[in-house]
């Protein structure tokens, strides 16, 4: 009789892996599981802990695996400390029942399938039928999502009512995104082949059928039962969901402090760059609405969508050879046009386990059709390259020499925030931003992510705000505040704004890790400088950092550092 084989961390989280994608078809999707395509996940409250059955039972296979003889490997202790991290954070979320009020603008069960149908295979008839037959699991799938939240109510577990009034309007938008009774699913099954057309128009018309539904039960129950709820989750609820997102244990009181470090130093470099825009502007922002009428333009959704193609194109060539070393695959990067319906914040989506489906950067145009430039250079060297796109994709590169669960499933938000923050500034500080233009623009968004600390930590918690502060000196915050302070310093519209603090309200603790990851990795860099001294070679760092997979922040500036 042969004995069992007590396997590695690497391949306990392969196993996760396996058998995660068995119960989560989406993640099966993004990863470029052909089977996963015509399925849809049980949403219910089943479903979820189905989904926390498993990762109890593997958190009980890693302690194993960590005595075997090999697991002190630099490649599997990596492994397992991001393994262990994250699924003990997300059975700390799963316990407290956190998928029981799941609702808001981004970030819901919903809103991930709806995206998964947009990196669904769809080049063969093959492939359409698959995406015909995920269709029609789509009125399952919501029903589940109802269950789940139908069960919130009963336990008082109630999501926050200004999230749920935004995602009832964007279930709408869904439903008819043309006015004319033509919902999203039916928009996106049109171009299918013309010999499955019958069978995809009943299939589309199914799933819009049931976001009606979905739609009018969140409006005329779920909505009227949340009523009076707070909108923010104070500090236990809070500091839980900010260790989801940011793999650690924040000292929230001094992650607030280092949020307004920041917006003072910040506020000082935008005035310098503004008054060589604008001079005697009263604040940068009177200069960067100067440059939204004077500055320079892209005219036209095509046109912008061409533009940063080239973007990105033109900063592969320029930093491949230099500043990393890119392997053939890992140069594509497409510009997409986001779908109807989103959020007002860009976003970027990893390619396939095996390239097929390239990495892929998204502008919802929120209905615009001329586009500032200032605004979106070092958003795309954020989204596309060298941020989100080099990493990303880097990691699917060596998932070989690293583990699935590493490259494409394991990702800690504010680790990968944190890279895409410091590809901006590492842009800034190699010249890639030409002149004052481009800097505020840059400038603006770094202030955008440390005015996201301050308010995010400080309306949740109800934090005084501070007496230097030039605005509201000695209040609480409140959301109110909160998104008047946001609009005070920020360059974008007022709907851009508004929908950034429901996505505060929806996600919180998450919009911190892109300014705490940021330091993150400029602290890991200064240690791993200073221990080379003369010899530090920013370029192997760079592809030495890419290359480890991911990380909580816990674990990232240690092994930053060592490299």
């Amino acid at each position: 009789m042969s004995e069992t084989k007590t396997l590695l961390p690497r391949a306990v989280a392969d196993a996760y892996v396996d058998d995660l994608i068995a119960l989560d078809p989406l993640t099966g999707t993004y990863l470029g599981v052909k089977e996963s395509s015509s399925r849809l996940p049980d949403t219910s409250p089943a479903g979820q802990e189905a989904l926390a059955t498993l990762q109890r039972a593997t958190l009980a296979k890693l302690d194993e695996a960590e005595r075997q003889p090999g697991a002190d490997h630099d490649t599997e202790r990596r492994c397992a400390r991001l393994l262990r991290e994250r699924l003990t954070a997300e059975l700390a979320v799963h316990e407290a029942e956190e998928g029981l009020r799941s609702v808001g603008n981004m970030g819901t069960v919903v809103h991930g399938i709806r995206e998964a149908f947009t990196v669904t295979p769809n080049q063969t008839v093959e492939d359409w039928t698959a995406i015909a037959e995920r269709l029609r699991a789509v009125p399952t799938a919501l029903a589940g999502y109802r269950t789940s939240l139908a069960l919130g109510l009963e336990r008082k577990l109630f999501a926050a009512p200004r999230p749920t009034a935004t995602f009832v309007t964007q279930l709408g938008e869904w439903a008819d995104i043309d006015g004319q009774g033509r919902g999203w699913f039916e928009e996106f099954a049109a171009p299918g082949p013309e010999e499955l057309r019958a069978e995809l128009d009943a299939a589309a018309r199914t799933a819009t059928a049931a976001v009606v539904e979905l739609r009018d039960w969140m409006r005329d129950v779920y909505a009227p039962a949340i009523e009076g709820a707070p909108n923010t989750v104070g500090r236990e609820r809070y500091a839980r969901l900010a260790r989801y997102f940011n793999g650690t244990d924040l000292d929230l009181d001094e992650a607030y402090a280092y949020g307004w470090s920041e917006y003072h130093r910040l506020l000082g470099e935008m005035k310098r760059e503004a008054e060589k825009i604008l001079p005697g502007a009263a604040t940068p922002w009177v200069a960067l609405a100067h440059l939204d009428e004077h500055g320079r333009h892209i005219e036209g959704v095509d046109e912008v969508r061409a533009w940063l193609q080239t973007l990105m194109d033109e900063a592969i060539e320029q930093l491949d050879g230099t500043h990393f070393e890119l392997a053939d695959r890992v140069r594509k990067v497409e510009s997409r046009i986001a779908p109807a319906g989103s959020a007002a914040a860009p976003y970027y989506t990893a390619p396939s386990e095996d390239f097929s489906r390239p990495g892929r950067t998204w502008l919802p145009t929120m209905g615009q059709t001329r586009f500032p430039a200032y605004d979106l250079v070092s958003t795309w060297y954020h989204e596309g390259v060298p941020g989100h796109h080099l990493q990303l994709a880097q990691w699917v590169h060596v998932a070989g020499e690293l583990s699935r669960y590493q490259a494409g499933v394991g990702m800690v938000s504010a680790n990968a925030e944190g890279w895409a923050l410091y590809a901006e500034r590492l842009m800034d500080e190699l010249g890639f931003l030409k002149d004052a233009e481009e800097r505020l623009g840059y400038l603006d968004a770094q202030m955008m992510r440390a005015a996201r600390v301050i308010v995010d930590i400080g309306m949740h918690l109800e934090l005084e705000i501070p007496a230097d502060s030039p605005f509201h000196p000695g209040e609480r915050w409140t959301p109110e505040l909160a998104q008047e302070f946001f609009g005070a310093h920020s360059s974008r519209p007022a709907d851009f704004v508004e929908s950034e603090l429901t996505r505060y309200l929806t996600i919180p603790g998450q919009a911190i890790g892109y300014k705490l990851g940021e330091r993150a990795w400029l602290l890991g860099r200064e240690k791993a400088r200073a221990r080379h001294g003369d010899s530090f070679d920013l370029k192997a760092w760079h592809m030495a950092a890419l290359s480890q997979g991911s990380l909580g922040l816990d674990d990232l500036v240690d092994e930053l550092s060592k490299l």
